[in-house]
Protein backbone atom coordinates (compact mmCIF):
# COMPACT_ATOMS: atom_id res chain seq x y z
CA UNK A 1 0.00 0.00 0.00
CA UNK A 2 1.25 3.15 -1.03
CA UNK A 3 1.84 5.84 1.46
CA UNK A 4 -0.92 8.52 0.54
CA UNK A 5 -3.45 5.64 1.06
CA UNK A 6 -2.05 4.76 4.59
CA UNK A 7 -2.11 8.84 5.39
CA UNK A 8 -5.89 9.12 4.59
CA UNK A 9 -6.49 5.82 6.38
CA UNK A 10 -4.76 6.94 9.48
CA UNK A 11 -6.31 10.67 9.22
CA UNK A 12 -9.89 9.26 9.25
CA UNK A 13 -9.02 7.88 12.38
CA UNK A 14 -7.35 3.96 11.67
CA UNK A 15 -4.87 3.69 14.66
CA UNK A 16 -3.31 0.57 12.45
CA UNK A 17 -2.65 2.83 9.53
CA UNK A 18 -0.89 5.26 11.66
CA UNK A 19 1.30 2.36 13.06
CA UNK A 20 2.42 1.58 9.81
CA UNK A 21 3.54 4.68 9.11
CA UNK A 22 5.50 4.69 12.09
CA UNK A 23 6.90 1.46 11.16
CA UNK A 24 7.97 2.60 7.56
CA UNK A 25 9.62 5.53 9.08
CA UNK A 26 11.24 4.76 12.31
CA UNK A 27 14.78 3.58 11.83
CA UNK A 28 15.10 6.98 9.34
CA UNK A 29 13.72 8.89 11.86
CA UNK A 30 15.81 7.48 14.71
CA UNK A 31 19.53 7.72 12.36
CA UNK A 32 18.52 11.56 11.38
CA UNK A 33 17.94 11.94 15.02
CA UNK A 34 21.08 10.12 15.88
CA UNK A 35 22.93 11.93 13.28
CA UNK A 36 22.69 15.26 15.51
CA UNK A 37 22.57 14.18 18.80
CA UNK A 38 25.01 11.22 18.92
CA UNK A 39 23.38 10.09 21.46
CA UNK A 40 20.97 6.65 21.42
CA UNK A 41 18.34 8.04 24.16
CA UNK A 42 17.75 10.83 22.94
CA UNK A 43 17.26 10.06 19.33
CA UNK A 44 14.74 7.41 20.64
CA UNK A 45 13.40 10.31 22.79
CA UNK A 46 13.38 12.61 19.44
CA UNK A 47 12.08 10.17 17.11
CA UNK A 48 8.93 9.49 19.86
CA UNK A 49 8.63 13.47 20.32
CA UNK A 50 8.41 13.61 16.35
CA UNK A 51 5.84 10.39 15.29
CA UNK A 52 3.87 12.27 18.44
CA UNK A 53 4.32 15.86 16.46
CA UNK A 54 2.98 13.87 13.25
CA UNK A 55 0.05 12.18 14.65
CA UNK A 56 -1.41 15.30 15.84
CA UNK A 57 -0.27 17.30 12.84
CA UNK A 58 -1.89 14.33 10.28
CA UNK A 59 -4.47 16.07 9.40
CA UNK A 60 -2.84 19.50 8.14
CA UNK A 61 -0.57 17.06 5.33
CA UNK A 62 -2.50 18.04 2.52
CA UNK A 63 -0.22 16.34 -0.31
CA UNK A 64 1.48 18.61 -1.93
CA UNK A 65 4.73 17.15 -1.15
CA UNK A 66 5.28 12.95 -0.46
CA UNK A 67 4.31 12.71 2.63
CA UNK A 68 8.38 10.93 3.35
CA UNK A 69 9.74 14.71 2.52
CA UNK A 70 6.93 16.28 4.64
CA UNK A 71 7.83 14.09 7.71
CA UNK A 72 11.84 14.65 7.06
CA UNK A 73 11.05 18.31 7.24
CA UNK A 74 9.04 18.19 10.92
CA UNK A 75 11.37 16.01 11.89
CA UNK A 76 14.75 18.66 10.86
CA UNK A 77 12.60 21.13 12.70
CA UNK A 78 11.98 19.91 15.68
CA UNK A 79 15.32 18.38 15.91
CA UNK A 80 16.68 22.28 15.22
CA UNK A 81 14.34 23.14 18.17
CA UNK A 82 15.69 20.35 20.19
CA UNK A 83 19.81 21.39 19.71
CA UNK A 84 18.74 25.16 20.36
CA UNK A 85 17.27 24.32 23.46
CA UNK A 86 20.07 21.71 24.55
CA UNK A 87 23.02 24.41 23.40
CA UNK A 88 22.03 26.59 26.87
CA UNK A 89 22.92 23.89 28.69
CA UNK A 90 25.44 21.34 27.51
CA UNK A 91 25.07 18.30 30.18
CA UNK A 92 27.39 15.13 29.23
CA UNK A 93 25.25 12.10 29.46
CA UNK A 94 26.54 8.83 31.75
CA UNK A 95 26.82 6.61 28.98
CA UNK A 96 29.52 9.19 26.97
CA UNK A 97 31.68 8.41 30.08
CA UNK A 98 34.44 5.86 28.17
CA UNK A 99 34.03 2.53 29.69
CA UNK A 100 37.98 2.45 29.19
CA UNK A 101 38.45 4.84 32.18
CA UNK A 102 37.34 0.84 34.29
CA UNK A 103 39.63 -1.33 32.30
CA UNK A 104 40.21 -5.07 32.15
CA UNK A 105 43.79 -5.55 33.30
CA UNK A 106 44.49 -8.33 31.16
CA UNK A 107 43.82 -6.90 27.58
CA UNK A 108 45.83 -3.27 27.02
CA UNK A 109 46.10 -3.94 23.51
CA UNK A 110 41.89 -4.48 23.10
CA UNK A 111 41.31 -1.21 25.01
CA UNK A 112 43.82 1.00 23.24
CA UNK A 113 42.94 0.29 19.96
CA UNK A 114 39.06 0.86 21.63
CA UNK A 115 40.00 3.99 22.79
CA UNK A 116 41.85 5.28 19.81
CA UNK A 117 38.20 4.76 17.49
CA UNK A 118 36.44 6.35 20.33
CA UNK A 119 38.67 9.63 20.15
CA UNK A 120 38.42 9.47 16.45
CA UNK A 121 34.81 9.26 16.86
CA UNK A 122 34.93 11.81 19.50
CA UNK A 123 36.92 14.50 17.19
CA UNK A 124 34.54 13.70 13.98
CA UNK A 125 31.88 14.41 16.29
CA UNK A 126 33.21 17.93 17.88
CA UNK A 127 33.98 18.85 14.13
CA UNK A 128 30.54 18.20 12.58
CA UNK A 129 29.39 20.17 15.97
CA UNK A 130 31.09 22.68 14.65
CA UNK A 131 29.74 23.03 11.19
CA UNK A 132 26.79 25.71 10.83
CA UNK A 133 23.61 24.12 11.30
CA UNK A 134 22.45 24.72 7.65
CA UNK A 135 25.57 22.44 6.00
CA UNK A 136 25.79 19.89 9.07
CA UNK A 137 21.67 19.78 8.15
CA UNK A 138 22.61 18.97 4.56
CA UNK A 139 25.41 16.74 4.96
CA UNK A 140 23.59 14.52 7.67
CA UNK A 141 20.56 14.21 5.36
CA UNK A 142 22.92 13.49 2.22
CA UNK A 143 25.86 10.99 3.81
CA UNK A 144 24.28 9.78 6.68
CA UNK A 145 20.57 9.48 5.76
CA UNK A 146 21.39 8.91 1.78
CA UNK A 147 18.48 11.61 0.62
CA UNK A 148 18.53 12.51 -2.75
CA UNK A 149 19.43 16.14 -3.64
CA UNK A 150 15.48 16.33 -4.71
CA UNK A 151 14.25 14.81 -1.04
CA UNK A 152 16.59 17.27 0.81
CA UNK A 153 15.41 20.56 -1.20
CA UNK A 154 12.09 20.02 -0.34
CA UNK A 155 12.75 18.92 2.68
CA UNK A 156 14.42 22.14 3.72
CA UNK A 157 12.68 24.45 1.14
CA UNK A 158 15.76 25.55 -0.87
CA UNK A 159 16.70 24.91 -4.37
CA UNK A 160 18.48 21.68 -5.30
CA UNK A 161 21.20 23.85 -6.51
CA UNK A 162 21.90 24.96 -2.99
CA UNK A 163 21.82 21.82 -1.89
CA UNK A 164 24.62 20.88 -4.01
CA UNK A 165 26.02 24.12 -2.89
CA UNK A 166 26.29 23.23 0.80
CA UNK A 167 26.80 20.02 0.35
CA UNK A 168 30.16 20.74 -1.31
CA UNK A 169 31.16 23.43 1.39
CA UNK A 170 30.40 21.33 4.10
CA UNK A 171 32.01 18.71 2.69
CA UNK A 172 35.20 21.26 2.40
CA UNK A 173 34.72 22.61 5.96
CA UNK A 174 34.69 19.07 7.60
CA UNK A 175 37.67 18.12 5.54
CA UNK A 176 39.57 21.46 6.71
CA UNK A 177 38.44 21.24 10.37
CA UNK A 178 39.88 17.45 9.85
CA UNK A 179 43.00 17.92 8.65
CA UNK A 180 44.78 18.13 11.96
CA UNK A 181 43.49 14.75 12.95
CA UNK A 182 44.68 13.29 9.96
CA UNK A 183 47.92 11.32 9.16
CA UNK A 184 50.17 11.88 6.41
CA UNK A 185 48.71 9.47 4.21
CA UNK A 186 44.72 10.78 4.94
CA UNK A 187 43.74 8.23 7.94
CA UNK A 188 42.85 9.59 11.18
CA UNK A 189 45.49 8.90 13.96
Amino acid sequence: MEDRQIVERACQGDRAAFEDLVRRYEAKVFHLAYGFVQDRAAADDLAQEIFLKVYLSLSKFHFRSEFGTWLYRLAVNHIKDHLRKTARRREVPLDAVSEAAYPAADDVREREEGRIREDRRQAVLRVLESLPAKYRVVLTLRDVQGLPYEAIAETLAISPGTVDSRLHRARKMLLKKMTPYLGREGECR
